[in-house]
């Protein structure tokens, strides 16, 4: 027998690998509560946490073990299980289809099939199959902000010295982030030599772009004195207003006026009128401000 016959042969006993079709979804969280919420933790956010309920037909099926959705978690690992049936979450990291929702529900279905305390193996492109939006009890997100990775650990781990180097590094990562009370899903952040106030704003992006355009026009778009309006940027449809901040002026203290911006920001959003000419010229200021998210 030829090799090139030998070869066919081979390849035709070698049972075929389904293919499996990546899709994206440019609202991954669209349907939850806390749609916006639920992007800033993903993408601002470094180190928070909440509980998450699984629905009655998973908790029949798992038992009632206890989920948190963390940032991250170690080596970006996609779920965690621990010894006393935990099961751990994250929403940043390494591998991802373009359904986000959807790896995030198989992350969590997979730890749940994982003996506690086991690894979980959780597959790169999880094909078909249920969403965060199928398994969760929706309602708003209890977080909880972190100013490390203490969390991760269980009692005691931390005296380990490889597990407490560990952490000092990841901990090093993290810059200073509040979550402030002005706003849903408004967070103050410090970087090295300035501050930033990010905001995911809930609406569709027109009319989030309409109303900021509006403010803009008024010369109302800033935060007050020695701020100014950075641009934006899209985070799995939604927009990210961002504002520059003088670097020594604490996180409460951008309370009020945040506040004050998003009555104006609401009142803006909720006018009626097209846009007029100053308006759209402001528009089209705002597209060419455009950030990108690092």
């Amino acid at each position: 027998m030829s090799k090139r016959r030998k070869n066919q042969r081979a390849v035709e006993a070698t049972p075929r690998r389904e293919k499996v079709r990546d899709i994206f979804v440019p609202r991954p969280f669209e349907g939850l509560a806390d749609e916006p919420e639920w992007i800033a933790l993903r993408e601002l956010v470094p180190a928070a946490s909440a509980p998450l309920r699984l629905t009655p037909e998973l908790v029949e099926e798992y038992g009632d073990r206890p989920v948190t959705l963390a940032t991250v978690l170690p080596m970006a690992a996609p779920a965690m299980t621990k010894p006393d049936g935990r099961v751990l979450i994250g929403l940043q990291r390494h591998q991802q289809s373009g359904d986000v929702s959807r790896d995030l529900a198989e992350a969590l279905l997979c730890a749940l099939r994982t003996e506690p305390g086991g690894q979980v193996s959780v597959p790169p492109l999880p094909g078909p199959g249920p969403r965060l939006q199928d398994i969760l009890v929706d309602g708003p997100l209890e977080i909880t902000m972190h100013d490390g990775f203490e969390f991760w650990l269980d009692p005691g781990a931390a005296d380990d010295p490889a597990v407490q180097a560990s952490l000092e590094r990841a901990n090093a990562a993290i810059y200073p982030t509040v979550k402030l009370a002005a706003a849903p899903a408004a967070y103050w952040c410090q970087v090295p030599e300035k501050a930033h106030v990010r905001w995911v704003l809930p609406e569709d992006e027109d009319t989030a772009l309409d109303a900021l355009s509006r403010l803009s026009a008024a010369g109302t778009l800033t935060l007050g004195e020695q701020t100014k309006f950075a641009g934006m940027f899209r985070a799995h449809g939604r927009l990210v207003p961002v504002w520059d901040l003088p670097e020594d002026v604490p996180a409460a203290d951008w309370e009020a006026p945040v506040a004050e911006f998003a009555k104006r920001y609401a009142e803006a959003r909720d006018e009626k009128e097209p846009l007029d000419a100053a308006g759209r010229r402001a528009r089209q200021g705002l597209l060419g401000r455009q950030l990108t998210l690092r």
